[in-house]
């Protein structure tokens, strides 16, 4: 099949493209290896789960959110405006087709992408100008390789596959992973009657949603370096020194952070009163596990019955795009640094991967349409 774009994955990042590319009447094309678009919201996220922040970092292009959207929208609403965005941009994504290959070729200066299709069993193969990398950044669960895991009797999931701590009440449950989905994990399974731990070994920050809300809104008018002294003050003045709860700040701001590393604060949904009231203990890190029992690097013992990985995602995108040297690194990532990261070479693009959330990923595809319409139009 020829078309002029090939947009890889339906997530936000792959309608927001669509959208854009679309109001250039541009044709192009969606393959979605699930049934469904947004599949990880759908389909692979926590019942607790909500938008981290505020709405007005949380919108798509061309569509701005409803008037009753609350400041910090929860799942459903979201996925409720994601379900209106496809309907108003008419979007069709094909679903059941996973990308098994794609490279540039250099006689036919196209892309050639080979899908198969799940359902049928069969091979598409799609060329075009245009190839956009939209399969997110949370494309695939990792899991640290740890001595004796393999001999762990209980269960082992990665976060993308918890939904609810209610099915682990009364039982010992090891959280491994301390950013923003690690601790909303730990709340929800000591809420629900869990007996937890979590693992904490590196220094992060820790804010309210409303502070990042605050933050995020003096970085309008202030410096970086303002904005994240009067941030970390406001939280000293909320928790109090941490340290003793084995919690420690890192040396440079949350924004300073977030810019240099990509890593956010945590946004902290209850966990912190939790692991200060002793509800969740935290520990740590692995020394090694030998069946039931976790040995921790400070020496402690424990018994679990589960163990829950928020250890990240890692970009798959280098499995499938032989190419990848044109836009990626051998991590999957940009290897041009933002604002540029977008764009690669031979109409290569990667929408998505700034870090920057759902404001990165609307930024991404109005520059990716944008740059494509451009080009397009030279040529006429």
């Amino acid at each position: 099949m020829e078309t002029v774009v090939v947009i890889v994955g339906a997530g936000p990042s792959g309608l927001a493209n669509s959208a854009c590319l679309t109001l250039h009447s541009i044709p192009h094309v969606i393959l979605e290896r699930e049934d469904c678009y947004a599949s990880l919201w759908k389909k692979r996220t926590y019942d607790r789960l909500g938008l981290h922040l505020a709405k007005e970092f949380c919108f798509l292009p061309h569509s701005p959110l409803p008037p009753d959207a609350p400041t910090f929208m929860p799942k459903d609403f979201f996925l409720n405006y994601v379900d209106a965005y496809v309907s108003q941009f008419n979007i069709n994504p094909l679903y059941h087709r996973s990308v098994e290959s794609a490279f540039y070729d250099e006689i036919g200066n196209k892309w050639r992408i080979e899908a198969k299709n799940t359902l049928e069993g069969t091979v598409e193969v799609y060329h075009a100008e245009f190839l956009v990398i939209a399969s997110g950044e949370n494309n695939e669960g990792y899991i640290p390789d740890m001595t004796g895991l393999s001999s762990f009797p209980g269960e082992i999931v990665h976060s993308k596959n918890f939904k609810s701590g209610s099915r682990y009440k009364a039982k010992d449950v090891l959280v491994v992973g301390c950013g923003n989905s690690g601790m909303e994990i730990a709340y929800d399974l000591a809420d629900h009657g869990a007996r937890t731990s979590i693992v904490i070994r590196s220094p992060f920050h820790v804010l309210t949603k409303e502070l990042v809300h605050r933050g995020m809104s003096l970085l309008k008018y202030l410096p970086v370096y303002m904005v994240d002294t009067l941030i970390i003050m406001l939280a000293k003045l909320k928790y109090g020194d941490l340290s003793k709860y084995g919690i420690y700040r890192p040396k440079g701001g949350p924004f300073a952070n977030k810019n240099a590393t990509g890593r956010s604060p945590v946004l902290d949904v209850g966990t912190v009163e939790k692991i200060q009231k002793g509800e969740i203990e935290v520990v740590s890190a692995i020394l090694s596990i030998n069946k039931n029992s976790v040995k921790f690097e400070n020496g402690i013992e424990k018994n679990f019955d589960a163990i829950v990985f928020a250890t990240g995602y890692k970009s798959a995108a280098n499995k499938w795009l032989k190419d990848y040297k044109y836009a990626l690194n051998a991590d999957g990532l940009p290897k041009n640094s933002f604002p540029g990261h977008w764009k690669g070479e031979k109409g290569l693009y990667c929408a998505g991967l700034s870090k920057r959330g759902l404001f990165g990923v609307s930024m991404d595809a109005e520059a990716i349409a944008n740059d494509i319409n451009k080009v397009i139009r030279s040529k006429t």
